[in-house]
């Protein structure tokens, strides 16, 4: 094969890995890794200060994946209290704040609507706290919970109800473990539902238990159902040139982690497990994800659905069972709203983690996160923690390179035969053919051999890529002087313009190819792929200038060591 004919081929393997590696992405609930088309953006109107439409559709108690379920009882319809009972209190916000969270609740359902991660800055204003739930015309996503009816009918509180809260500590006071807050219902349809919040210190996982107490006189069978309510628009300060999965998940140990696209839901084709007596629900977006959890052995039914224009809820419904008159039932949850910091979603629960999401390399990922994790734990240091990883793979992989360089020196060694030869027969490319192969047979050359050292290398460098974009601990995390955000594109755009050197500094040391053509494309690519280092986050720069680095110190050093002087060979346009 003459050297356009490989070039060729090597350009449409590149793209076509690309491309295929792309699809991949979107097959996996991720948006096109290239320029993403950006969600729909819908504003939702405020309702004469009621909540929008969205708010107002309920599970229904088979947990089927359908639009709009129907509803036992017009939501907000609060029935009148007993007479020995005071009115309900007017509708209002409470917040309750702990040392990592703010959390505002809501007495309509006693439904969280707002949670501010304290240690974690916010997007456009570094000096206030991510906000990651919140309940505005622009953004909508809650946690929302309460009861309908199951198999003897009926009809429950709800997150349309209005409830009166428990007076109390809002603040978690010092030397203090915890902060409750409690919502009680009035008696609806013969029952009252209370919801107690317990927030933890240090911790983003609230425990929530609820109890249901039937005081009519006859017995009820109501099912609890837990959701997540979220718009389908792309948080703030998405990238346009890499792309992360928004939206709803869900896991059971018996299909694992399943990502649910907005565009499935959408279509009706939403396929996941619809029982399981463990696993969560989840909405994740790049860097955070908030989780309902039960405990294992509770059965419960799971649902991703549409419950108005451009919003959807994921969420699980479990059966109370009968609860006979004066008699109550308790059931145990918990909460999660927080950063992906991998080792704590190991803690709360099994494949808790998986809510970071590495798609098809995450055997790979997970690994290089810990190694990634333990360095960091020694140097206290993100960036020169990457620095560091990417030393210890180059050395991991030294002979594979060794062996690829070492084959490329040989290549190069052999260049001024084969251009000579060139043009000896550049009007017989058959007899050209012929004796190149031979030259290659008699020199023990395999144009080949500077390939698969580095294309066996690749999935460990697209895990070690996935690491560095999910990892949240990137966020806000300084490197060295300009750089005071890891997560974020370089200010001043010195380290992309590093980035692009040492790759051209790569192309300048390999032979250039015969081919006028192939020689143009050996420069071009590398300062097409640099440009969009420009707009990537400034630990992936760290780690891709590192791994330039290390690979020209090593090519220098085998070219020398086989004699051959390294050359720099500059581009002529």
């Amino acid at each position: 094969m003459n050297d356009i004919r490989r070039t060729i081929l090597w350009v449409i393997f590149g793209f076509s890995m690309v491309l295929l590696w792309d699809q991949w992405q979107v097959y996996n609930g991720h948006k096109a890794t290239f320029f993403p088309s950006p969600a729909a953006v819908t504003a939702r109107a405020p309702a004469s200060g009621n909540p929008p439409a969205g708010h107002d559709s309920l599970p229904t108690s088979s947990g089927a994946t359908s639009s709009v379920a129907p509803v036992a009882q017009v939501p907000g319809t609060v029935a009148p209290l007993p007479a020995a009972t005071t009115a309900a209190a007017p509708r209002q916000q409470i917040v309750v704040t702990t040392d990592v969270l703010k959390l505002t609740f809501d007495t309509e359902g006693g439904s969280v609507i707002r949670a501010e991660l304290l240690k974690d800055a916010g997007d456009e204003d570094k000096s206030k706290p991510f906000v990651l739930l919140q309940d505005d015309p622009q953004h909508v996503y809650v946690a929302q919970t309460g009861l309908i009816a199951g198999a003897g009918g009926g009809s429950f509180p709800t997150h349309k109800t209005l409830m009166t809260v428990v007076p109390g500590a809002r603040t978690l006071q010092d030397g203090a473990s915890d902060v409750v807050i409690q919502f009680e219902s009035p008696d609806v349809g013969g029952v009252k539902l209370v919801k107690t919040y317990t927030l933890h210190r240090g911790s983003y996982v609230m425990s929530v238990k609820f109890d249901v107490v039937n005081t009519g006189t006859a017995a009820v069978s109501p099912q609890l159902y837990l959701q997540l309510v979220r718009d389908g628009n792309m948080p703030e300060k998405s990238s346009k040139f890499y792309s992360t999965f928004t939206g709803p998940a869900v896991y059971t140990e018996a299909k694992k982690y399943q990502k649910i696209d907005f565009k499935k839901i959408d279509e009706n084709k939403v396929d996941i497990e619809k029982e399981s007596d463990n696993g969560y629900v989840a909405m994740v977006q790049h860097y955070f994800a908030s989780v309902w959890l039960l405990g294992d052995g509770i059965q419960r039914d799971l649902f991703a659905r549409k419950v108005d224009t451009n919003l959807y809820a994921v969420g699980m419904i479990t059966p109370l069972g009968s609860i006979a008159p004066g008699a109550s039932r308790s059931v145990q949850a918990r909460l999660f709203t927080g950063p992906q910091e991998e080792k704590k979603l190991e803690s709360i629960a099994p494949g808790m983690e998986l809510v970071k999401d590495y798609g098809w390399v995450t055997i790979l990922a997970k690994p290089l996160y810990w190694l990634l994790y333990n360095i960091h734990r020694f140097l206290d240091n993100w960036g020169w923690s990457i620095v560091a990883l990417v030393v210890l793979l180059k050395a991991a992989f030294y002979w594979l390179n060794a062996k690829a360089y070492a084959s490329m020196a040989k290549m190069k060694a052999i260049n001024p035969k084969i251009m000579a030869m060139r043009e000896r027969l550049k009007d017989k490319p058959q007899e050209m053919q012929q004796e190149m192969m031979k030259i290659y047979r008699e020199e023990k050359v395999n144009p080949m051999g500077g390939c698969f050292p580095i294309m066996i290398q690749i999935p460990v460098f697209i895990a070690l890529y996935w690491v560095l974009l999910s990892s949240v601990e990137m966020r806000g995390a300084p490197w060295i002087l300009w750089i005071h955000d890891l997560s974020s594109p370089d200010p001043y755009y010195i380290l992309p313009l590093v980035m692009a050197a040492t790759s051209l500094l790569q192309t300048a040391l390999n032979p250039a190819p015969p081919d006028p053509m192939q020689a143009k494309l050996m420069w071009i690519m590398p300062l097409a792929f640099s440009v969009m280092f420009f707009f990537f986050p400034a630990g992936l720069v760290v780690y891709y200038i590192t791994n330039n680095a290390l690979s020209i110190v090593q090519q220098w050093i085998i070219n020398t060591r086989m004699g051959v002087p390294p050359q720099f060979h500059l581009p002529k346009f």
